[in-house]
């Protein structure tokens, strides 16, 4: 994400965290982790269905840009230049990944994922009698 896009976005972020009713924040708060474990299951089952796991890594690539000098009084017409300049790019690579070990995995989450609904159905209960709406 450019620098331009991440300033932008953040603002807009916390706008929304702000809009967001107590109740609302209450149950985000209990039920954070489960996301977190939410998307692990998705991950792991993309790789159980295509066979091999997807990292992304960072890669730089050159690109030319134009850095010629400012013209001068000295130099009113500066000779055109360009520069090298390292630009990063993220790729997705496949990769070999254990089967056997992926399906525990699953079946592990799946487990904690269960654990953590009863527990987040108290918390969410508690935070609906806290936070009327």
């Amino acid at each position: 994400m450019k620098t331009s896009h991440l300033c932008f976005s953040l603002p807009i972020l916390a706008l929304l965290a702000a809009c967001a009713t107590p109740q609302q924040r209450c149950i985000n708060q209990a039920t954070r982790d489960m996301e977190v474990v939410d998307q692990l299951i998705a991950e792991i089952e993309g790789n159980l269905q295509r066979g091999f796991a997807l990292a992304r890594e960072t890669v730089y690539r050159t690109e030319f840009q134009d850095c010629t000098p400012s013209p001068t009084a000295d130099y009113p017409n500066p000779k055109p230049k360009l520069c090298p300049v390292e630009v990063p790019e993220t790729v997705t690579r496949p990769v070999a990944v254990d089967l056997t070990a992926e399906s525990a995995k699953l079946a592990s989450l799946e487990k904690k994922r269960a654990q953590q609904g009863k527990t987040a159905a108290a918390a969410i209960a508690q935070c609906r009698a806290s936070y009327p709406e």
